[in-house]
């Protein structure tokens, strides 16, 4: 079992067991939790399905996410990351995040707007402010595993 191994399986545990409970608050906590409050506050029981909607679709972004990592872990087993296969599931992963950074972000503007306390907007764009750092990240990650690929391109013609 070499070094890849002994940090990709239990990465890819962590994975799985994050997408369960990914998919249980997807299908059943969230869409609950705003028939509950729909029904506590009837003032704004017309928020519950663009609320639902809205959590599950950020919901899925993440899980696209996870996917795209489980198929980057793939190519780091094979010994294939530095190959341009990777880069498209990097790309996907910019995308995504940027898809569900907008998102959210229109949701925080709404959020902002209506406030009586300024502690959900905060924690809103604390939350915006980590998606953003992570989308930057990733960006610069796919430049550099872009270099690296052509390293390794240009090494493989060599040898």
């Amino acid at each position: 079992m070499n070094v890849d191994n002994r940090v990709v399986i239990p990465l890819r545990a962590a994975l799985l067991v994050l997408l369960a409970v990914l998919i249980v608050l997807q299908t059943l906590s969230f869409p609950g939790q705003f028939a509950h409050m729909a029904a506590e506050s009837p003032e704004s029981a017309h928020l519950r399905w663009p609320a639902t909607a809205l959590a599950a679709f950020l919901i899925l972004c993440v899980e696209v996410v996870l996917v795209c990592i489980w198929r980057l872990l793939t190519l780091v087993r094979g010994d294939r990351i530095f190959t341009r296969a990777s880069l498209i599931w990097v790309d996907v992963i910019v995308w995504t995040v940027a898809v569900g950074w907008v998102a959210f972000a229109g949701a925080f503007v709404y959020v902002g707007i209506n406030a009586d306390d300024p502690g959900l907007p905060l924690l809103m764009f604390v939350c915006l402010t980590f998606v953003a750092v992570f989308g930057l990240l990733m960006i610069v990650m796919r430049a550099l595993l872009r270099q690296a690929t052509d390293l390794r391109t240009d090494m493989d013609a060599v040898i």
